[in-house]
């Protein structure tokens, strides 16, 4: 028996989201579906770092699963990509120790969340950025994610439905890059809550309108209360970049 780690790529668009929900196409099914193909129809369950919700992409989900079976790493990526829809792609397998786990191990994540601010919205990137063709005050954005890094109690910005206790997490990087007529956030932290990257998208957003002061956030995270944010950003814009180790 050895333990794999596979470095996953998939558009979201056409996933009810990354966990395995009854009658519904799910990244976590379309794997396990490839790999028990691959052995026999016995049944192969992976972990991966972290879920996913619908409409969310990624270019850098790690997952990892136990395998009988004696195929070199090459052969694994190029084995189950030929199983896999066209919508999921693995771009690399490396065996691991037993003691690795996709969630637990992780050091730190990062995310993206791409915003198209062009007049019309474009027709083959509406899956891929959320429109949002208003006018923004770039500073006023740099210096409210100045604000969220460090650590935190992120209450006021997880999903009301989160049923993780501990809300701390450590906010280690948050930039706004601009690429043509899209502008990204970038964030890296020690681990988000359900919603989390864009609950804090759409409280910038917020703050590069004039909605809000960025200094507003302090209070927000203080009260550790989830009305007290900007509203959630839509899942498409959002895409899970690399998970370290």
């Amino acid at each position: 028996m050895q333990r794999w780690k596979a470095t996953v790529s998939y558009d979201g668009t056409q996933f009810a989201g990354y966990q395995v929900q009854p009658g519904a196409r799910t990244v976590q099914g379309e794997i396990e579906k490839s790999l028990s193909k691959m052995h026999k129809g016995t049944s192969v369950r992976i972990s991966a770092s972290g879920r996913t919700d619908a409409g969310v992409h990624a270019l850098g989900q790690v997952l990892h699963f136990d395998s009988p079976l004696a195929i070199v790493p090459e052969r694994w990526q190029k084995a189950v990509n030929a199983l896999l829809p066209a919508d999921i792609r693995i771009l690399e397998v490396e065996a691991v120790p037993f003691d690795f786990h996709a969630r637990f191990s992780a050091v730190e994540k990062e995310y993206h969340y791409r915003l198209m601010t062009s007049g019309e919205p474009d027709v083959f990137r509406r899956n891929y950025a959320s429109h949002f063709p208003y006018p923004l005050d770039h500073t006023a954005i740099q210096e409210a994610m100045g604000i969220f890094m460090g650590t935190h109690d992120f209450t006021s910005f997880s999903s009301a439905r989160s049923e993780v206790e501990d809300k701390v997490r450590t906010i280690t990087m948050f930039e706004l890059v601009t690429a043509g007529d899209e502008l990204i956030f970038k964030v890296r932290g020690n681990g988000f809550l359900y919603n989390m990257v864009r609950i804090m998208a759409g409280t910038l957003l917020d703050a590069g309108q004039g909605k809000i002061q960025p200094e507003e956030i302090r209070s927000m995270l203080a009260e550790k209360d989830r009305s007290a944010a900007g509203k959630t950003a839509p899942p498409h814009g959002l895409y899970l970049y690399r998970v370290t180790y």
